[in-house]
């Protein structure tokens, strides 16, 4: 199974692209590409700016990704409450191009953040956008106090919390 696996975040130390990475190289046999958004360099989006010159390579090279994958492990960070800028216009230059943005795929989407919420309000508002935009949402997980919760070779070392990734997991890769 090819997995893309990406944090919604351009930061370099990204703990939802360390996440995403973590959970997609459990899914056995998995090919995982490990795609990082500052890769990705748009114009903000302006219907103006895309009735002039169209939508940038980078949207589609983007949708091509995810079309070329079997499946799509996402950890979403939060901003004050919502996507991340750089994701969110990633998502809405991309939409313009293909309205079912995840193109059907299956998709573990995963949360996380340096506090005790691990990121709820923006896990809710992709739940409930992701689905009408082409996602096969198979599973969803919020990891809540990362440095406290997570260790790059350990995983999450509390036992609940990792039963319950484990959950997710398996729904994604069954």
């Amino acid at each position: 199974m090819k997995i893309l696996a990406f944090g919604a975040s351009t930061s370099s130390t990204s703990i939802n692209r360390r996440f995403a990475v973590y959970a997609a190289n459990q899914v056995a046999g998995a090919e995982v590409t490990d795609l990082d958004l500052r890769d990705f360099d748009l114009p903000i989006y302006s219907a103006d700016l895309e009735a002039e010159q169209g939508a940038p390579a980078d949207a589609q090279r983007f949708l091509d990704l995810i079309q070329s994958h079997d499946g799509l492990v996402i950890s979403m960070a939060e901003h004050n409450g919502s996507y991340s800028a750089a994701f969110k216009n990633l998502y809405d230059w991309t939409s313009r191009i293909e309205k079912n943005v995840w193109c059907g795929k299956p998709m573990l989407l995963l949360s996380t953040s340096p506090g005790g919420r691990g990121g709820e309000s923006v896990m809710e508002t992709a739940k409930a956008t992701f689905p009408r935009m082409g996602a096969d949402l198979k599973a969803t997980f919020s990891l809540p106090n990362f440095a406290e919760s997570f260790d790059d070779s350990e995983g999450i070392g509390d036992a609940e919390l990792n039963a319950l990734f484990v959950k997710a997991l398996g729904a994604f890769s069954d």
